[in-house]
């Protein structure tokens, strides 16, 4: 994995504590990824022993906001959105471009849904509204739900 965030590493320490390759990109004040970042970021990793040709599946997280990252080719085969039902159902269309580029839309914290009072038809309104190619997933980490479908949606 390749993450990126403004100024820590926390990101790649976590995934790589959970037993994931992972290195972290710091962008300073940058609110996205560019190709150049990536490269760097796949020279750190062919540094640890990994090349691109040995991967299956190479993910990169680009900077933690939905602003940015919508408008930057990094050369992905597959881009996943992520929608947390704790940032309410109207992320979509406050931020169409990073929507409107997605193959998959990730709704995830699926099990917080009722406890924050996400509304589930007015979210899948939105991502059809401005998204209707994209695939829609649920997902809750916690419980497990949906991460079998995820799975399987990254391995095509």
């Amino acid at each position: 994995m390749i993450v990126g965030d403004l100024a820590t590493d926390n990101d790649a320490r976590r995934l790589q504590a959970a037993g994931l390759t992972a290195v972290q990109i710091t962008t300073g004040q940058a609110c996205h990824l560019e190709a150049p970042m990536v490269a760097e970021g796949l020279h750190r990793l062919h540094h640890q022993g990994i090349s691109l040709e040995q991967l299956e599946l190479l993910v990169i997280e680009n900077v933690g906001n939905l602003v940015c990252p919508g408008a930057y080719d990094l050369g992905e085969s597959m881009r996943v959105v992520l929608l947390s039902t704790t940032e309410g159902e109207d992320k979509p269309l406050k931020y169409a471009p990073i929507f409107h580029g997605a193959d998959l839309v990730l709704i995830t914290k699926s099990d917080l849904a009722e406890a924050v009072g996400f509304d589930r038809a007015a979210a899948h309104a939105a991502i059809a509204r401005v998204a209707p190619h994209a695939r829609v997933l649920e997902t809750s980490a916690r419980s497990g739900a949906g991460l079998d479908a995820l799975i399987n949606a990254l391995a095509r």
